[in-house]
């Protein structure tokens, strides 16, 4: 009895191990989009900037690697090489010039080097580019966001509120919701398309961040702040306000559905099929609806 009770525990260990091990290779498919359990490093990149954000992450890291290294290196060799039992007699030199302008020149080289990768990093990042295939502006409200499509809806806003947890469900490609990421509206884009985000507030400043798509744009009541990004996968993805809001602002999820081009365009007309959205644009009033209620932007 009780070996076959060891057996049993040894094979319910065994079998826990190899689910865990399972779950940790197949999460990074599964949650494409946003975080997973254990996770170390960056969200898996879905946007030219997130990739090149990436690049740059790795490349430094390999660099502080490497000085970090050589000065633990250097410490060992002073600690085991140069104290009172193997170098009873120590050198009474105090200056070195040579070695003084290396260890000045080398650390200012590398600043250099990497405030220039930095530099054009960012200058890709902030030039939003001109030739936009979809413009969305995004306001910050205590505590959800709105959502508005100039070129499709005119001044109509969408508003996304996160789902309770006794409202989760299936997203739109079959998934389950993750909980205080879903809302009940999904901003929809179209796969390898630029979108230019326009961000603003209305109360307080808020911030618009997805970290696959490496977007981070503050709103600030009053301004129009500008960024964008070109999805280049598709499916669900998500992100927070990333800006301290109020008493809710851990409850201020946002959450992208990326589609085809005809994906995207099909849900175009339904919305203005749905909600009497005429082509003009100049239809104003509020029209509501469950997850898809739209209000007219003052």
């Amino acid at each position: 009895m009780l070996n076959s009770l060891k057996n049993l525990t040894f094979s319910s260990g065994r079998t826990a191990i190899v689910t865990t091990l399972l779950s940790i290779l197949l999460a990074p498919a599964a949650l494409a989009g946003q975080p997973r359990d254990g996770q170390i490093m960056f969200q898996e990149a879905a946007s030219p900037v997130m990739e090149r954000i990436d690049g740059f992450h790795d490349g430094l890291l390999i660099l502080i690697t490497v000085i970090s290294a050589l000065v633990l290196l250097l410490l060992l060799i002073v600690i085991f090489r140069f104290n009172r039992r193997a170098n009873p007699t120590p050198s009474t030199n105090s200056h070195n010039t040579l070695l003084e302008v290396v260890w000045t020149f080398i650390p200012a080289l590398i600043l250099v080097v990497t405030f220039l990768f930095s530099f054009d990093l960012l200058r890709y990042i902030e030039q939003v580019p001109e030739d936009a295939d979809v413009t969305i502006k995004a306001t910050g409200y205590q505590w959800y966001w709105g959502y508005s499509y100039p070129d499709e809806f005119g001044d109509e806003e969408f508003t996304a509120v996160m789902l309770e947890e006794d409202e989760l469900a299936e997203d739109a490609f079959g998934d389950p919701q993750p909980r205080l990421l879903a809302t009940d509206f999904d901003v929809v884009v179209p796969v390898n398309k630029t979108i230019r985000m326009q961000i603003t507030a209305a109360d307080v400043i808020h911030s618009w961040a997805i970290p696959a798509f490496g977007v981070k744009m503050d709103g600030v009541p009053g301004r129009l702040n500008e960024t964008w990004f070109k999805a280049t996968k598709e499916g669900m993805f998500y992100g927070q306000c990333s800006e301290l809001c109020g008493i809710k602002h851990a409850f201020m999820p946002i959450a992208v559905r990326v589609v085809s081009e005809a994906e995207y365009q099909q849900w175009v007309s339904e919305q203005k099929a749905e909600f009497g959205i005429a082509d003009d644009k100049n239809d104003d009033g509020v029209r509501g609806g469950g997850s898809l209620a739209l209000l007219s932007v003052n």
